[in-house]
């Protein structure tokens, strides 16, 4: 991953753009950038877009992300910020649908967008569209309003099925995967990982892709006292606690972290506490429950259920570590949440963990995720602690440069470069019609 200047090759000689406000159509057609994190298809991506574009209308830019109604209750036009706000417009029933049943119902969204600008009499300098289903309409909008499109994928189906852990990805997704890899203006990738998987399964041209990590609010993620985070959750003062924070996918790997605990069940005083899931009753949730009890460990696990963001600074502050146990990740972002608040990260060797922590200082990364070496990292964090002030501060410092106003320069510094060649081969184009 590139250092925090982001400056792109092409545009280190070039002389800046005119610094006009952007405006900007961003598209997360699947899933709503504020749903509640934790379920099943709401999670870093939701979190990326709200508040990417938060910081971009707070920079005056006019951002607006259009989602597909999920609950009939949602207002169409929810205001982010002064000059950031989601719309909801229709795509087949009102309610959630499984990602693929929403496919056959995107050229309902495409028109409801068409007219939902024409009436409203907006127009955009770009389209920035997120997974692949948005990128099928970004491509659409690409042609209708002769605007640049840049996609950001977040996760790749032929990486997951690659990886083979749980549901296989249709074909459906990896052709349309490949064909917007083709037909988009510009690819932005979180790591140069991503990057490289672009490159090398879908064909991607290096040169049409940018790569900008993910970004953290810096504001929301600081550390709190940890004996003041405890007493305020209730945590023993003196126990050991180990924290996992996310979705309830199998390629999160939640089960080896699991198995790592009856390494260290020895531990009366270490208790695991896993945040995210659709409650106890789904599916997901009752399987990670039964097997904590098939392992013996119920007692030492504590299913918390989906916990709000800005609770969770106290949750990572109260905890000895965070463990990202994941087979895949395209970033990782609950590791620079952890980070901010001052909490050491062990993870396995996916995303961007490579970028973001320092072994042995700020976390440790395993290229060899068994169980067991898992339980030897975790106990040898555990062991060290946290939670004095210098060290606490020394671990935020490592990642204040991920903070969501630098990421947010890297960006409309590649927006403006796509829009300038963009402009540029319009010109050329019409030179040569014209001649």
């Amino acid at each position: 991953m590139r250092t925090l200047t982001f400056r792109p090759a092409y545009l280190r000689n070039a002389v800046p753009m005119e610094a006009e406000h952007l405006r900007i159509a961003m598209l997360s057609i699947h899933s709503c950038p504020i749903g509640e994190l934790g379920t099943k298809d709401t999670g870093g991506m939701n979190v990326y877009i709200r508040e990417l574009a938060r910081e971009l209308g707070r920079r005056g830019h006019r951002v607006d992300v259009y989602t597909r109604r999920h609950d009939p209750k949602d207002s169409q036009i929810i205001e982010l910020n002064e000059c950031a706000r989601l719309i909801h417009l229709r795509a087949g029933y009102n309610g959630d649908m499984h990602k693929l049943a929403i496919y056959p119902h995107l050229p309902d969204f495409s028109c409801a967008l068409e007219n939902f600008t024409k009436r409203e009499g907006l127009q955009y300098d770009l389209v920035h569209s997120h997974y692949w289903l948005s990128g099928r309409v970004g491509n659409w909008v690409q042609e209708c309003w002769d605007v640049p499109h840049i996609l950001m994928f977040h996760t790749l189906g032929a990486i997951k099925n690659l990886i083979g852990v749980g549901e296989e990805e249709p074909g459906l997704r990896l052709a349309t995967e490949q064909k917007l890899v083709k037909t988009c203006n510009y690819i932005i990738a979180s790591t140069e990982r991503e990057k490289g998987e672009l490159i090398r399964h879908y064909g991607a041209h290096p040169e049409r892709i940018g790569v900008v990590p993910c970004g953290v609010n810096l504001d929301l993620f600081r550390p709190v006292d940890k004996a003041s985070a405890r007493k305020q959750l209730g945590f023993y003062q003196n126990a050991g606690i180990v924290l996992y924070v996310g979705r309830f996918s199998p390629l999160k790997g939640i089960d080896r972290l699991l198995a790592a605990m009856t390494y260290l069940k020895y531990n009366q005083a270490l208790r695991l506490v896993i945040i995210g899931g659709d409650g106890h009753n789904a599916p997901d949730s009752q399987k990670l429950e039964r097997l904590s009890r098939e392992l013996g460990i119920q007692d030492a696990v504590t299913f918390a259920g989906r916990i709000g963001q800005e609770a969770l600074p106290l949750y990572y502050s109260a905890a000895d570590v965070l463990v990202v146990p994941s087979h895949h990740e395209s970033f990782g972002l609950v590791a620079l949440e952890s980070l901010a608040c001052g909490t050491p990260v062990v993870a396995t060797k996916v995303g961007a963990m490579e970028a973001i922590i320092r072994e042995g200082e700020t976390g440790s990364i395993l290229t060899n995720a068994t169980p067991r070496s898992l339980a030897d990292k975790i106990q040898s964090f555990v062991s060290r602690g946290h939670g004095e002030a210098h060290t606490t501060d020394a671990i935020r410092a490592s990642v204040v440069k991920f903070g969501w106003s630098n990421i947010a320069d890297a960006l409309i510094e590649e927006y403006r470069g796509v829009i300038r060649r963009w402009k540029l081969g319009r010109a050329v184009l019409d030179f040569q019609e014209g001649s």
